[in-house]
Formats: structure tokens, C-alpha cells, sequence
């Protein structure tokens, strides 16, 4: 610097910094790739947003939408459904266990003497009485033995007469004094083994008859002959394991089965007071009855293994349609109720509230009323509606609904149930198409059996008509049904 002049006043560079100026965006914002974040942003943001005015419309339009032919949507929701009567009948309460028939008597046919088997009488599955000749044993050996008692009688029978006459001499002799006393004992004794000789000869002959009886092998009941065991020629005896055939009973014929020792007071108690139980038995598929017997029996001790009690029933066989060792349904019959109000099994449903039916009710559905701004506005809906058809409008609307009905279970005797209350006599109740169904559903029954045709060819017809129609011919079949009952 030189002298005398100023000294060179320097800025600081902030306060270059902080002069006024165009302000330019920062180098960031002018990147390609962010404008092209921002940009996808808003647009999905823009997407969304109409997507959110589209559905709440719909909802908006669906809610208030009437029909334009001013009938009621409910027709077009009406469920079609098979629906019942409520039976009044005569029902039986009865214990169900599987069992197996055995024949009444059953008799494995031996011989008692030893012999060869001669003839054999009777041809297999043979229905025979009691006393009918079965086989025979060779009889030859104790017509023999019988022959040999009765000569060796013959020979006893003199000797006794002999010795009769010789004790009645010494008899006199001793009391004229000629014998002494022990010759008179002694002759008196001859004589008594004589007679005692005659007895066992009688005894021999009896024997000998016995076994000779035996030689012919009778039936001693009334029965079937089954297979035969032994060919005629061969030798048997009376120790032989195997027997010569089996012979069954089959009228009347037994069948054993099995109860829970928890189900017993009933029975024992009808037993006691002199009660005839019915028991009916039923195939494998428990369709098909097979007979009818009555309970003969309980045994004398409850199986600590199973904790159950045979039961013996016997029933009539006439027809043979019951065979030995054939596995049935059986159905011990407790008693009856009379009267009792029947539905299938089928159109129970079980909830919160507990076992409840679908009742088919002639009408319009009541409308719900439930809280909610949607249904209030298919309320009001509704309401214009009916309001602007009129009579036409009340006609066009749903004849038929479901309505839940709580119901009290009495017993379920197979493929029935019996109800306590609830439900009357006539009442239809839904056993298809429960799975649609709710209060006060719309619905459109069709009865099951030989009226399905009919009421398909009715709902396939103009719907206008139908309703009218259909109300009128189901209300009175349903009355001619529960006056049936």
C-alpha cells in the first residue's frame, strides 16, 4: 500500500450472500427421477379417490333402487324349499341294541351205544318231529343181550319155583320135629335168593330193552336237521366227540341281544309289574322288518366287562324268514304315545335359542325394522312401492315365508322326532333348502312326494298368477291334512 492513500475496504462475503435475488429451486427439484415420484403419486392418489366415489355411489343406488314394475324385490329372493305337515300319530318309544338269533332248542344228536350205523332216515334241512326215527345203529348185539336176560329169567324163575316148594317142606318137617331149625333157615334162604334172582334178571331184560331203544336215534323236538357228520357204515360210540347231526328249533326262535346296565330299570320295572314288552327285530339296514316276539328275560348278572345285561326275546318264525346266528336290529318297544306330534329328524336345526323349526307361513314378510340407515331407506322404499301398486302391488309381493319357530324335543325315535310343544298339527314345516333361510325369509314351498310336479309347473307359469293360486290351494290342503291327522 502506498503512502497516503486509503486502505482497500473488503466485503465479507456473507453480506454478498444476503443481497436480494432471484431465488432458484434447489438442484434436487430439478431431478427427472423425482418429478417422476410426485407425478405417480397424485395420480394414484387421483385413482383412488374415484374409486371411492364409484363404490359409494353404488352402494348409494343400490339401496334406493326400486324396480321399475313396482313389485317387491322379495319375490325375486323367495328360497325354494320342500316342506312337510306335523303327523299326529301313535309312537312307539323304544331301546335300539344289534343281536343275533339263536334257535330255541338246539340239540346235537349222539349215540348212546356203540355200534355201526346201519341207515340214516332223514336227509339234510329235513323238517322233523319229535319222536321221528333219525338213524339206526345195528340192533343185532342187544337183541341178543335182551334174548340172553330173558333165558336166563326163564331159568331163575324155576329155580325159584323149586326152591319155594323145598322151603314150604322143611316148613312142615321143622314142625313135626323131623329138621332141625337151621335146615329149615337154610332152605327158606334158597328161596329168597331165587326171587332176588328174578329181580335182577328183570332188571337185565329192562337194560338190555334200554340199549336195544337206543339203537334207533329219535328226535327229541320238533326242528331242522343240519349237515350230517357221520356217513352210514362207520362204527360209533357212545364216548365220540363229534356228534351224528345238529338239530335246530326254529319255531318260535330266540334272539339275544345286549342293553346298557343304565337302560335296565324301565325294562326290569315293566317286567315286575307283569308288562309284555314287544321287540321287534329289523335287518342290517334297519328298513326291512324281519318279525315280532316279546321279551322273554333278562339275565341274572350284569357283564363287568361291558356293563351290560343279555336280553332274550322270542319270536314266531313261521315263515323262516329268522335264521341261528343271523345278526338283526332289534327295537325293544318300552311303550307308546299316543297322539304325538311327529316331524322329520331333518328339519331340526339347533342354535343359541336351542332346537328350532322353519315354519312355512301364508303371506307377505313382515318387514324386519332393523336399526340401520340402509334399511331404513328399503323400508320407505318399500313402503312408495306397495303404496303406488296398490292392490296390485299387495298381490305381486311374496305369499310365503319362514318363520323360526322355537321347539321343545320329546324323544327321536330313528329317522322321526317327537315334539313336546311348539308346533300343531297341519303346521309345514322345512326340511330343504334350510341352508338359505332366515326369519322371515321369503320362500316358495313345494311338498315333497307325488306335488312337486305340480307346484314346478306352477312357479315356471306367470308370477303374477301364481301366488293368488298357489295360497288358496296350499291353505287348503294343508287344513285337509291336519284335519287327516
Amino acid at each position: 500500500m502506498l503512502p497516503g492513500s486509503l486502505p482497500e475496504v473488503v466485503e465479507p462475503e456473507y453480506e454478498t450472500e444476503s443481497e436480494p435475488g432471484p431465488v432458484s429451486l434447489p438442484a434436487l427439484s430439478e431431478d427427472p427421477e423425482n418429478r417422476g415420484s410426485w407425478r405417480r403419486k397424485i395420480l394414484i392418489a387421483f385413482v383412488i379417490a374415484v374409486a371411492a366415489g364409484f363404490a359409494a355411489w353404488k352402494v348409494h343406488d343400490n339401496l334406493t333402487q326400486v324396480p321399475a314394475t313396482g313389485r317387491h324385490s322379495s319375490e325375486e329372493r323367495a328360497v325354494p324349499v320342500i316342506a312337510v305337515p306335523v303327523r299326529k300319530k301313535e309312537m312307539p318309544i323304544y331301546l335300539e341294541a344289534p343281536g343275533t338269533v339263536t334257535a330255541y332248542y338246539s340239540v346235537t344228536m349222539r349215540t348212546r351205544v356203540d355200534g355201526q350205523l346201519l341207515t340214516v332216515n332223514i336227509r339234510e334241512g329235513q323238517f322233523v318231529r319229535k319222536g321221528q326215527l333219525l338213524a339206526q345203529i345195528d340192533p343185532a348185539p342187544y337183541q341178543a343181550a335182551l334174548a340172553q336176560a330173558e333165558g336166563q329169567l326163564a331159568k331163575d324163575q324155576a329155580a325159584a319155583v323149586y326152591a319155594r316148594a323145598a322151603a314150604e317142606r322143611y316148613q312142615t318137617l321143622y314142625n313135626a320135629g323131623v329138621v332141625s331149625k337151621d335146615r329149615e333157615q337154610t332152605q327158606a334162604s334158597a328161596a329168597g335168593e331165587a326171587e332176588g334172582a328174578i329181580l335182577a334178571d328183570k332188571a337185565a331184560i329192562d337194560a338190555a330193552k334200554v340199549n336195544l331203544a337206543f339203537a334207533r336215534i329219535v328226535s327229541p323236538i320238533d326242528g331242522v336237521v343240519g349237515l350230517r357228520q357221520i356217513d352210514p357204515g362207520n362204527i360209533v360210540h357212545a364216548t365220540d366227540a363229534t356228534g351224528l347231526f345238529l338239530v335246530t328249533q326254529l319255531d318260535p326262535i330266540a334272539v339275544i341281544f345286549t342293553l346298557p346296565e343304565d337302560q335296565l330299570p324301565p325294562v326290569k320295572q315293566a317286567l315286575r309289574a307283569g308288562k309284555t314288552l314287544n321287540v321287534e327285530a329289523y335287518d342290517h339296514a334297519e328298513t326291512t322288518l324281519l318279525g315280532k316276539g316279546k321279551l322273554l328275560t333278562l339275565d341274572n348278572q350284569i357283564d363287568t366287562a361291558t356293563g351290560t345285561d343279555k336280553v332274550k326275546a322270542v319270536f314266531e318264525n313261521r315263515d323262516g324268514v329268522l335264521f341261528p346266528n343271523q345278526f338283526v336290529n332289534v327295537r325293544l318297544i318300552l311303550k307308546k304315545e299316543p297322539d304325538a306330534l311327529v316331524i322329520p329328524a331333518a328339519a331340526v336345526q339347533t342354535g343359541s335359542m336351542g332346537s328350532f323349526v322353519y315354519v312355512v307361513k301364508s303371506g307377505i314378510p313382515p318387514r324386519s325394522g332393523s336399526p340401520g340407515a340402509g334399511s331404513e331407506r328399503k323400508r320407505k322404499s318399500q313402503a312408495a312401492s306397495d303404496g303406488a301398486g296398490g292392490e296390485k302391488g299387495e298381490s305381486a309381493g311374496a305369499k310365503f315365508y319362514a318363520e323360526v319357530r322355537s321347539i321343545a324335543i320329546d324323544a327321536t325315535e330313528g329317522s322321526d322326532v317327537i315334539v313336546r310343544n311348539g308346533l300343531a298339527a297341519g303346521d309345514q314345516v322345512v326340511i330343504d333348502g334350510l341352508e338359505k333361510l332366515r326369519d322371515r325369509s321369503a320362500v316358495v314351498p313345494r311338498q315333497s312326494g307325488g306335488s312337486g310336479g305340480h307346484h314346478k309347473k306352477e312357479n315356471s307359469a306367470d308370477d303374477s298368477a301364481q301366488p293368488s293360486q298357489q295360497a288358496g290351494s296350499d291353505q287348503g290342503k294343508h287344513a285337509h291334512q291336519g284335519n287327516g291327522q
